[in-house]
């Protein structure tokens, strides 16, 4: 299992890197529409959809996606959108965790499936608008997921005790969450002294909030990590709702695409809205 993880691993730097790392938007517009779309077709998997109408709603949100991109949103969207995806997320999400994997299956089907395409749709915008505001700000934008992820991680291995939804996801713990937290302003405070030395000027997520002071810097960092917790909540939420372990077996040793992007489908629209006060 650990090989093919890593070989998939190995595969997705070698083309999310180039296209991350050119001047250009639409190299990683292009990947990305890719991957979203396939998280499309794993959504409406699970959610009982066929095979064929799968692919067909895979190919719907990346031709929305494609059209937001050439009609100008990627570039300059209204930050009402980033405040309202926000807000829906806040507020959906709590209650769908609340209600438990057994109250999923009573939304219908078709709300269900609007419900994740709009989702997509949202997160891949915000994921264009954070790359066209540059290298920095983007890596950033990821790195605060990938931090709260992997401290929480550790944290939660060495640490935890006290189950955070064991309905839900029993490995997770709050001592995880909290270790989370603070690898994610550790790391920001690591970021803010050296990403000048690194990208040559100040435009990372941590520089747009400690542009907020140094309240608004902790708050806006601890509110990101509990969004990316509640993406992969959710997530797991979906899959144990129909019994399932991974969104699909697209990526060997990972699952879904949808597997990998979870935490980041809540936290790229609130890192937008909070860019847009700052």
């Amino acid at each position: 299992m650990l090989i093919p993880r890593v070989i998939t691993a190995l595969v997705l730097l070698a083309l999310l890197l180039p296209a991350l790392l050119a001047a250009a938007v639409w190299p990683f517009a292009l990947l990305t529409l890719v991957m979203i779309g396939a998280a499309g077709w794993e959504w409406g998997r699970l959610n009982g959809i066929a095979q064929l109408p799968s692919l067909a709603l895979g190919g719907l949100v990346a031709v929305v996606c494609a059209v937001a991109w050439q009609v100008g949103w990627a570039a300059s969207p209204p930050a009402a959108l980033w405040w309202l995806a926000t807000a829906c997320w806040v507020l959906g999400g709590a209650m769908a965790l609340r209600a438990g994997p057994a109250a999923w299956p009573a939304l219908s089907r078709p709300a269900r499936v609007v419900l994740g395409t709009v989702v997509l749709c949202v997160a891949w915008l915000a994921l264009a608008a954070a790359k066209a505001r540059g290298l920095n700000f983007i890596l950033s934008a990821f790195c605060v997921v990938w931090m709260a992820d992997v401290a929480a991680y550790f944290g939660g291995r060495t640490f935890g005790k006290r189950k955070l939804a064991p309905a839900i996801s029993p490995g997770k713990s709050w001592e995880g969450v909290w270790s989370g937290m603070c690898g994610v302003l550790l790391l920001g405070l690591i970021w803010l002294n050296y990403e000048t030395a690194v990208f040559g000027s100040a435009g990372s997520v941590f520089h747009v909030l400690r542009q907020l002071g140094w309240g608004g810097f902790v708050v806006g960092l601890i509110f990101l990590c509990t969004l990316s917790v509640m993406g992969d909540l959710v997530e797991s939420l979906a899959k144990r709702a129909v019994g399932a372990k991974d969104s699909s077996h697209l990526l060997p040793g990972h699952g879904g695409v949808l597997d990998r992007v979870d935490a980041l489908l809540p936290a790229l629209p609130a890192v937008m809205a909070l860019a847009s006060i700052a």
